[in-house]
């Protein structure tokens, strides 16, 4: 199978976030469709390989590296400059039912090891994902 793209990487990691409790929620996938849309990142991404993409590595976490090995090939295909942004990315999935279960929270630590991601960076990027995704209610 062929390396990941950057796309194909910031996608693995949202797929990640929203299987890691075995349940890929509807509102989870509609809010990886919703960043693959919106974020300027993904400007030039041709939006109708997302199913593919979310499939691929569905396919790749159950081969024999399974969630390790997807990592592994996520940390190398991003620039050192996407690992914030791919971080937020898994975290707007995660938390977009505002419900964070153990899963998904042990699932983001071992993103963020594998980004080599900061403290600060890592609390900023959490209450900004709550933050924007708090109602009224």
């Amino acid at each position: 199978m062929p390396s990941p793209t950057p796309h194909d990487a910031l996608i693995y990691l949202m797929v990640i976030a929203s299987a890691s409790d075995r349940d890929m929620t509807d509102i989870e996938l509609a809010r990886i469709g919703d960043v693959v849309r919106s974020w300027p990142v993904f400007e030039d991404f041709k939006q109708d390989r997302l199913v593919a993409v979310a499939q691929a590595c569905q396919k790749m976490l159950h081969e024999k590296d399974g969630l390790e090995g997807v990592l592994a090939q996520v940390a190398e295909a991003l620039p050192e400059r996407l690992h914030d942004t791919a971080y937020a990315a898994a975290f707007e999935v995660a938390a977009v039912d505002l419900e964070m279960r153990m899963e998904e929270v042990r699932v983001l630590q071992l993103i963020r090891r594998q980004l080599d991601l900061d403290t600060l960076t890592v609390a900023a990027i959490g209450r900004a994902a709550k933050a924007r995704l708090r109602t009224l209610t």
